[in-house]
């Protein structure tokens, strides 16, 4: 059972910087995409950011580019994916979940049901 596990979340203020981290456990993994999704109280799941399989490219929504960096580690039996988040705004209050591509050497991948292996979520909270 493929579990990522999410962590790093918290309660901050307007304007803070937070980091989450992501850890997906075995082999092979670091040929798959790797993305951040979130989900506010109320809305649907959306997207927040992607990174490909080798960190060379990465994709962000309009809400946080230029805030949010995505980044990984690839290691032989675990890989690490992180959203290095700043000048965080109330409405990026919600629960931060990190999923792995169902495919490989992917780039650009963006649609959720693209992904295949989610991990519980993180609750990020800003208050203003």
């Amino acid at each position: 059972q493929v579990q990522p596990v999410e962590s790093g979340g918290g309660l901050v203020q307007a304007g803070d910087s937070l980091k989450l981290s992501c850890t997906v456990s075995g082999r092979g993994f670091s040929r798959n995409a790797m993305g951040w999704f979130r989900q506010a109280p109320g809305e649907g799941r959306e997207f927040v950011a992607t990174i490909d399989w080798n960190g060379r490219n990465a994709v962000y929504a309009e809400s946080v580019q230029g805030r949010f960096t995505i980044s990984r580690d690839n290691a032989e039996n675990a890989v690490a994916v992180y959203l290095q988040m700043k000048n965080l705004k109330p409405e990026d209050t919600a629960v931060y979940y990190c999923a792995v591509d169902e495919s490989f050497y992917r780039t650009r991948v963006v649609a959720k049901s693209e992904y295949a292996y989610w991990g519980q979520g993180t609750q990020v909270t800003v208050s203003s």
